[in-house]
């Protein structure tokens, strides 16, 4: 996809250059012949009806499935030629993920359950704790910090699984059905804190079937069926509204840090901080 058509002209973070993957040779490939440049700090998401490749085209994204051919870069990285060390580095490092059933360990708190993937890349356990206690107190589930997942509500556990995602400060932040799962007004509260975070300048790439998050939280949209790109385009004005009313508030919050101010002046959607997501 052209620079002018994702409306900027930041690096990408996110190259496909005509990706295929095939799960059986006879069959018909999951995605087939898929260009895609995303640009740094976009909001795209990706609609299609189920078994159209959007599950996958992620997979490709974060590693999880390597390309049949073609070739998957990330933040520089030519992901398909990474070993199976190197790509788990990779996405500790570069990737976080969200999904629709929340994907957390039940035996485990809150907090550590945050703190893993840290841990796993190699962060001293003093800085994993302050990074976790930002992001816990910024997503507004420091109090549950010791709670185990099973007592959470749908909302709380999705948070939780924000803040795991973000640890590692990634680069790409990808987002698998983020609100499925979720009653309308808790996914409405889901979606504003992606926004949030894509007004501090966050990459995100969100995979859903909701034409309404989409368009309110996105400002590219991108069409997938029977594993092709149909239609790439900018999200209608009038959708994208409220995104852009978020993105002011990040861009607002930003100079406001950057001229000095308080903290509690840089805050963002649901009084999250802007300067905790970078």
């Amino acid at each position: 996809m052209s620079d002018e058509m994702s409306g900027s002209s930041a690096p990408a973070v996110i190259e496909l250059a005509e990706v295929t993957k095939r799960y059986s040779s006879a069959g018909q490939p999951a995605v087939d012949r898929v260009s895609l440049r995303v640009a740094a700090g976009e909001a795209v998401a990706v609609m299609g009806p189920s078994g159209s490749g959007k599950s996958t085209l992620l997979n490709l994204i974060a590693g999880l499935d390597r390309p049949s051919t073609g070739t998957v870069a990330v933040a520089g990285q030519r992901v398909d030629r990474l070993s199976e060390t190197g790509v788990a580095r990779f996405r500790r490092r570069q990737v976080g993920m969200i999904f629709q059933f929340f994907n957390l360990l039940d035996d485990l708190t809150v907090a550590d359950n945050v703190l893993l993937p840290a841990q796993l890349a190699g962060l001293s356990r003093r800085r994993a704790r302050e990074r976790a206690g930002e992001l816990l107190s910024t997503l507004r589930i420091d109090k549950l910090k010791d709670a185990y997942p099973a007592r959470l509500s749908g909302g709380q556990r999705q948070r939780v699984a924000i803040a795991r995602a973000l640890v590692n400060r990634p680069s790409v932040l990808l987002a698998d059905e983020p609100t499925g799962a979720l009653d309308t007004t808790t996914g409405d509260e889901i979606g504003e804190l992606l926004a949030s975070l894509n007004a501090s300048g966050q990459t995100l790439v969100l995979v859903t079937h909701n034409p309404d998050l989409a368009t309110a939280y996105a400002r590219r949209i991108i069409q997938i069926s029977d594993g092709r790109i149909t239609s790439d385009t900018l999200a209608p004005i009038a959708g994208g509204a409220r995104a852009d009313g978020v993105r002011a508030a990040g861009a607002h919050a930003a100079g406001g840090r950057a001229a000095g101010a308080h903290a509690a002046g840089g805050q963002g959607v649901g009084g999250a901080s802007t300067a905790v997501w970078q």
